[in-house]
């Protein structure tokens, strides 16, 4: 099955080509005909999978082509905001609006990304020339809102793309209010990684009678990452990750750490041994994240720190390391966390460094993903056997201000429509980027193996 077989427009399809893509993932096979229908959408799909080109694709196929979008884009008066995409997060904003750019290269239609940590002005001054399609963070688009330089009654497509993590995040409240003031009458399109009960809510609230669709990636973390546990001392895990670095030469390194404070302490830590190291999280300036994300992508940057909220959307092709400094205390992060790793058909490394605080949480992964990982012990990192448990600082904040960071359920539904949904238990798929999937044996590229660069989808 080709692009062009599904329906979307021949600007559309060169558009993607060029860029190297010529055969839909499966997510796409199955959402953007559904877009294209009009009706409203719930999707159970992982960064990774090819989800944003799924619904990209066809919004910029139904603006360009209704009678509604021919008019306006004859108009040279300026043009309402017709589709929004929220988002959660700042770097998982710019790479989807990035990708409106990319996809609608040869189309009249014109986009605009706006979220915080950057000045409001010249986000006021683009919105004032007239954006058909604008991708936001819940809170900056709030301030747009309050200060009455933004206008959200002409919305024809709503987005919500990563739910699960918006609420997460705390931005529940956020959303409603946003919501209270679109149009009644319009098409709506909801992306999540997992099904929780708050997500089922909002999703009963939210939509019309949704075609359901739920796609995991291709390649499980077994078949293509190899994973393992070294067992330290939560005091040794510092030199032991200095270690692995300096005596297997690691060039490109993504290390999770729980809180933002042990990833700026770790970054401290490491450059003391001669390791280059930046940081990513909710207190850094938006800036900063762009530049570590930038140099890492580049590889100029060895290690790269993040929490697990800020690096949500990381995804650089064929990243070889993956470290879990700290093992998350929601199950379902891990899995997350290593599938920044062995995409596109490569095959990564994802390696937990694991103390005796951390043994319950490790079970929690173990039972996830339904294996028991290897462990081994490092010489001269030998665990202390005596040592004795202590309370886990769990994270807080990470990315989201003072934002309330619980998660729901785990649980996942696979259906094909809204009637014969059956929930069944069970953990999300790992999440990559980019736009999904591993690179298949014949010469054609499915969307979702990069030529060597990052996105943050």
């Amino acid at each position: 099955m080709s692009f062009s077989k599904l329906g979307l427009s021949d600007a559309i399809v060169r558009a993607v080509t060029e860029f190297g893509y010529t055969v839909p993932t499966p997510i796409q096979l199955q959402a953007i005909p559904a877009v294209l229908g009009g009706g409203d959408l719930l999707a159970g799909a992982q960064t990774g999978t090819g989800k944003t080109a799924g619904f990209t694709l066809p919004i910029l196929h139904r603006l360009s082509t209704d009678a509604n979008g021919a008019a306006l884009l004859n108009n040279t008066a300026a043009r309402p905001i017709r589709a929004l995409i929220l988002t959660p997060t700042r770097e998982l904003a710019a790479q989807v609006e990035e990708s409106v750019r990319i996809y609608g290269k040869y189309l009249k239609l014109n986009s605009a990304v706006i979220f915080g940590g950057v000045g409001i002005n010249p986000q006021i001054k683009q919105l004032k020339q007239g954006v058909d399609i604008l991708v936001a963070t819940p809170g900056r688009l709030l301030d747009h809102m309050q200060q009455g330089t933004v206008n959200l009654s002409k919305v024809e497509i709503l987005i919500l793309d990563e739910a699960d993590r918006m609420l997460d995040m705390g931005f529940i409240r956020d959303i409603r209010k946003i919501l209270a003031v679109l149009p009644k009458k319009r098409q709506n399109l909801l992306f999540s990684a997992t099904f929780s009960e708050e997500i089922k809510t909002l999703a009963d609230g939210l939509l019309n009678a949704p075609a359901m669709i739920e796609v995991a990636r291709r390649n499980s973390t077994v078949e293509v990452i190899a994973q393992k546990i070294h067992p330290v001392d939560r005091d040794k895990k510092h030199p032991m990750l200095t270690h692995l670095i300096k005596t297997n030469d690691w060039s490109q390194v993504l290390v999770f750490t729980r809180t933002k404070h042990g990833a700026n302490k770790l970054v401290e830590q490491l450059g003391g041994d001669g390791i280059g190291a930046l940081a990513i999280h909710g207190n850094k300036s938006q800036s900063a994240r762009t530049r570590a994300l930038a140099e890492f992508k580049d590889g100029s940057l060895q290690v790269l720190v993040a929490t697990d909220i800020a690096a949500r959307g990381i995804d650089i092709d064929q990243l070889p390391h993956v470290v879990n400094y700290d093992l998350p205390n929601i199950p379902e992060d891990y899995v997350h966390r290593i599938g920044r790793t062995g995409r596109a058909g490569a095959t990564g490394e994802a390696v937990s460094l694991v103390c005796v605080d951390e043994h319950e949480m490790l079970r929690d992964i173990e039972k996830l993903i339904k294996q028991s990982l290897p462990k081994q012990v490092i010489a001269g990192f030998e665990p202390d056997p005596s040592a004795r448990a202590q309370p886990v600082q769990l994270r807080s904040g990470n990315g989201g201000g003072n934002r309330n960071h619980s998660r729901g359920g785990g649980t996942v539904v696979k259906v094909k429509t809204a009637q014969t949904a059956k929930p069944r238990s069970g953990g999300s798929a790992p999440s990559g980027g980019g736009f999904g999937g591993s690179r298949p044996a014949t010469t054609a590229r499915r969307l979702g193996a990069p030529k060597r660069q990052a996105f943050f989808i």
